[in-house]
């Protein structure tokens, strides 16, 4: 009888820490969401409300390390169960940094409020909308433990590269034409890394998934489209920079 009572007692632990999970995806996932409508419709008050709402997520964040220290060292899980565990303590760590990120581009949007509008701002939507599509995958992927949805995750990221280095070039671009939008264009430039980050994070999301449900990583590299340290730009009928 007592048995049964423990057996139950840790699994609903489990579940728990499940939904916590889950719950802490949803969360990163609409504060990306609304980030990113702040930045585009130069919504300061958005902007704050983001960057104040990053601490709920900081605090689910602590909820899930203690609850996944505490089952680690009074259940002393094996087999699925500690992969189930130990992948909850990754991916809250990788939540989180989402949610920081999302509260930067939050930022960087108050910043972008006090100068005229730079047009490349609308860029933003391709690489944020791929980015949080991505994140809203891999958070059903986890609630419904679905590793064959986590792969397509993973392989989706080459498109959050993708738009990046596009937007990356643009401003470059820009900037050489326009000097005077410098540093318009670098708060943007900061934005876009955060939400091509943003990816990367949800791809590491969704290899741990792979790891907690298969047993193992995902063979082979992922792919990538970020080239933008290797982009050189020249000025019109000049040479490439010694």
């Amino acid at each position: 009888m007592s048995t049964g009572h423990i057996v139950t007692s840790y699994d609903e632990e489990l579940a728990q820490l499940h939904r916590a999970i889950t719950e802490m995806g949803r969360l990163a996932s609409s504060q990306l969401s609304r980030a990113l409508k702040a930045t585009l419709d130069r919504d300061g008050d958005l902007a704050a409300a983001v960057m104040a709402d990053d601490d709920k997520i900081d605090a689910l964040e602590k909820r899930i390390e203690e609850q996944t220290l505490k089952v680690l060292a009074l259940r002393a899980p094996v087999g699925s169960d500690l992969r189930e565990v130990v992948a909850a303590l990754k991916i809250s760590n990788n939540l989180e940094r989402i949610g920081d990120f999302a509260a930067n581009v939050a930022k960087r949007s108050l910043a972008l409020n006090q100068m005229p509008e730079v047009e490349l701002t609308r860029s933003l939507r391709r690489i944020g909308d791929a980015a949080n599509d991505m994140l809203t995958r891999v958070v059903t992927a986890y609630a419904d433990s679905d590793a064959a949805a986590a792969l397509a995750v993973r392989d989706a990221d080459s498109e959050v590269d993708l738009a990046y280095t596009a937007l990356f070039r643009e401003l470059l671009t820009y900037m050489m034409e326009a000097p005077q939008r410098i540093t318009a264009c670098t708060h943007l430039m900061f934005a876009a890394k955060n939400l091509e980050r943003i990816g990367d994070h949800a791809t590491n999301i969704a290899e741990t998934l792979c790891f907690q449900v298969l047993g193992q990583a995902p063979s082979g590299e992922r792919a990538k489209g970020d080239d933008s340290a290797l982009t050189i730009l020249t000025p019109a009928g000049g040479a490439p920079p010694a």
